[in-house]
């Protein structure tokens, strides 16, 4: 059978790549190992967060489907950092794990050109360094012209809980070894990675009166741009915030031996910012209490999740651990905790539209690639089949940079940076987070995803329908006045804000930290012009004014960078004064701007600016 496209792997990553390429109408098939762990979440039952809830609504604005999924699925829904500036600000959902597997496998399985089939993949089949189609453990061929790998933990994976390791991949699912072997004989460096996920405790078993309760929001909050239907407050499920107590640490500090992630049985490096509790301990060891989040798993499920508290221990001692929490003291377990080792290849053998450099018409999306979340792996899905879909086009690939997108961010850092742990999207790793928040997705990336072709020009339009109006609201704003008359004083001491001592613009008043939209049309008595949705992006746009334009100002300087070019078969060896360091760096990464160039660890200015000179000297002859 001949298709457009392959997607190896159903998770998040897989997905999105899928639908993209199905819906730029290539013909795809989607490969999966079992079709009941579509788009599954593993791990930690929510989608969003700090950083990553940008993410998802960058994916909305671009035509992906995560955030569409969440709103459909969520049991809570809250709007983290509120208290915070915007930059931080981000949408966290509380997902039913099993309604958003349902959800997704039915938009998959309804989606024309695309063909979701069972089966594990053994090898790519390849010819001149250009990938050719897939073979799969029963002998089957497959056909493509681009493959995209989005195999997650699956490779090479190990489960532990204790010192005794099983070959398997999460939620005891089969594992790819002969693919991952197949990966090294083509040339692919491979890392060795770690992740964990925590036990899951019988709801009836656990005391919530010892727990302080995290609510969900009032407001009507979303991912997507298309969500028309919200979860009131009083049908959201509540989640639970407790720490840890002197007991737990005891217990993990007389079982540290029996536990693979510190004796060296897992030699794969784990993730900082989602460590095990185990290590939490250890690494902190002045500490004597750690948060712990407990959180419903499904409205038809009785598990509870306990986030922050994954573990490699033995299962015995599991049960010491969570026994000691705080209402948790008669913990009936329905799921134990493990750690899983497995293989991802280095990301320094990417290229930013995430193609291989190895392997023509090959793509990597997710955590082969060394990253940690489902949102991170969305995102890479996403763009992976965008250009996959390109190159069968032969269109030049989307690169979002790090100015316009989390998604820039995140291809840049790891085809430039590499990993060392499995990354993890996190806004200090923005420079110009200020201009990628969550309130301004759409208008920073729905014009592009309109043009990939993945929004629809109904969208679109109703998009450029709202920017005019927001800019109409802006002028009048700056042309209507407040003057502290005797009305207009009266409305100011009902509302509580402060007066104006002079004749001031509604946009100037704006400005003003005790003011918001709505009260400075109040005081001047005129009916706003904008739908809800959209005043928290106006509002910024206002208040943060001088911030916002200095921060384009500096992403216009880098912009100069990104638009030098650096030739493909570059020879770093005959640029005279470059630093032997810089160009064995350059050499591996293969930057393809300047300003690439200037973000590798170990290339210094000086020697950017000999490649500046050598690169315009070139062109000059």
């Amino acid at each position: 059978m001949k298709y457009d496209a392959i997607v190896v792997g159903a998770g998040h990553a897989g997905c999105e790549a899928a639908l993209a390429l199905a819906r730029l109408n290539k013909k795809t098939i989607l490969i999966t190992g079992n079709k009941d762990y579509v788009a599954s979440m593993p791990c930690n039952p929510s989608i969003g967060g700090p950083a990553k809830g940008i993410l998802v609504r960058e994916i909305d604005a671009l035509g992906g489907e995560m955030g569409v999924n969440a709103d459909k699925t969520y049991i809570q829904m809250r709007l983290l950092n509120s208290s915070n500036g915007p930059a931080v600000q981000a949408l966290r959902a509380q997902s039913d794990k099993y309604r958003y597997h349902e959800e997704m496998l039915k938009v998959i399985e309804s989606t024309p050109n695309l063909t979701l089939k069972e089966a594990y993949v053994k090898r790519l089949l390849t010819e001149n360094n250009k990938v050719k189609g897939i073979e799969t453990e029963d002998g089957e061929f497959i056909d493509g012209d681009v493959v995209v790998l989005t195999t997650g933990t699956y490779l090479n994976s190990m489960i532990y809980m204790g010192l005794k390791g099983e070959v398997s991949g999460p939620e005891g699912q089969k594992t790819y070894s002969s693919l991952s072997n197949n990966l090294k004989e083509l040339g692919f460096k491979i890392l060795r990675l770690k992740t964990g996920t925590p036990p899951r405790i019988l709801d009836s078993s656990i005391d919530f009166s010892q727990m302080i309760v995290q609510p969900g929001d009032q407001e009507k909050r979303g991912f997507s741009r298309k969500t028309t239907k919200f979860v009131k407050l009083e049908d959201q499920v509540p989640c639970y915030l407790i720490h840890t107590s002197k007991e737990t640490k005891d217990i993990v500090f007389e079982h540290l031996d029996e536990a693979p992630t510190m004796t060296g049985e897992i030699t794969g490096i784990g993730p900082r910012y989602c460590p095990s509790i185990e290590s939490k301990y250890v690494r902190f060891s002045e500490k004597e209490a750690h948060q712990i989040f407990v959180e419903p798993v499904s409205l038809g499920s009785h598990k509870m999740y306990l986030q922050g508290f994954s573990t490699s221990m033995p299962k015995d001692v599991q049960e010491l651990m969570v026994r000691s929490l705080p209402g948790f003291e008669h913990a009936e377990f329905i799921e134990y905790a493990y750690a899983i080792e497995y293989d991802a290849i280095d990301p320094l053998q990417m290229r930013r539209s995430f193609e291989s450099k190895i392997i023509d018409g090959l793509f990597t999306a997710g955590q082969i690639n060394g990253t940690s979340g489902y949102e991170e792996a969305a995102a890479q899905g996403l763009m992976a089949g965008i250009n996959a879909a390109r190159k069968l086009d032969n269109k030049e690939p989307i690169i979002l940079k790090r100015d316009e997108a989390y998604i820039g961010v995140l291809a840049d850092d790891l085809v430039t940076k590499g990993v060392q742990d499995p990354y993890r999207m996190l806004t200090s790793r923005a420079e110009y987070r200020l201009l990628l928040r969550d309130d301004n997705a759409e208008t920073r990336l729905l014009p592009i995803g309109h043009e990939i072709g993945l929004v629809s020009d109904e969208d679109y339009n109703e998009f450029l329908k709202r920017t005019a109006l927001m800019e109409e609201e802006r002028v009048r704003l700056e042309n209507n006045y407040v003057t502290n008359t005797k009305e207009e004083s009266d409305r100011c001491d009902e509302l509580g804000v402060s007066h104006v001592s002079v004749k001031t613009s509604l946009f100037d008043l704006l400005k003003r930290p005790d003011y918001d939209y709505k009260k400075v049309l109040y005081v001047k008595g005129i009916e706003p012009l904008l739908d809800e949705k959209y005043i928290n992006e106006f509002e910024i746009s206002i208040k943060y004014e001088g911030y916002i334009k200095k921060s384009l100002k500096q992403a216009e300087e880098l912009r100069k960078l990104e638009n030098i070019k650096i030739w493909p078969d570059i020879d770093y060896d005959s640029i005279v004064n470059i630093a032997s360091e810089a160009k064995e760096k350059l050499k591996e990464v293969k930057p393809e701007t300047i300003g690439q160039a200037s973000r590798i660890s170990g290339v210094n200015p000086s020697d950017i600016n000999i490649l500046i000179i050598y690169l315009r000297s070139k062109t000059k002859e």
